[in-house]
């Protein structure tokens, strides 16, 4: 994203950053991401996407924890952190910031179980999830976030 070119003054290289224009937006982030995978993950991952934002209308994309080692992570907010969606070899990860606060009738929750804060859906390629389920999901997070900012 970032062009070199010489400096005039020094004559040596330099590294000009993109105007903010010239940024990819977050959601244009995710759609590349979608379509670099190219397989079951990212049909998986574009599909969550669409029922997060069914569930949610008003959530906003964002692009987190870009660095060199790492492209960056597609996250979701209302109000405040909803969930991360990470994508791995064997699965795709979507990780609830508050998940610990949430009810899980269902059990869409199966990783990170142990801690006090975040829980997680580890979705591997042959795996169904419920996506009435997930979206209670994701409204409870919504109304957490809410009921929190209340309180801020």
């Amino acid at each position: 994203m970032a062009h070199e070119g010489l400096d005039p003054k020094r004559g040596d290289a330099v590294t000009k950053k993109p105007s903010p224009e010239q940024e990819p937006t977050a959601s244009e982030l995710i759609d590349r991401r979608i379509e670099e995978l190219g397989d079951w993950r990212g049909k998986t991952l574009g599909r969550m996407r669409r029922l997060i934002k069914a569930a949610d209308p008003d959530v906003v994309e964002e692009w987190k924890w870009r660095k060199p080692t790492n492209p960056g992570v597609p996250t979701w907010y209302h109000d405040g952190g909803i969930c991360t969606g990470e994508t791995y070899k064997n699965l795709v990860k979507l990780t609830f910031f508050q998940g610990a606060s949430l009810k899980d009738p269902s059990r869409l929750f199966n990783s990170c179980l142990e801690g006090n804060l975040r829980r997680a859906i580890d979705i591997h390629e042959t795996d169904e999830i419920d996506e009435a389920a997930f979206k209670d999901l994701i409204r409870a997070a919504v109304a957490l976030n809410a009921q929190s900012k209340k309180k801020r």
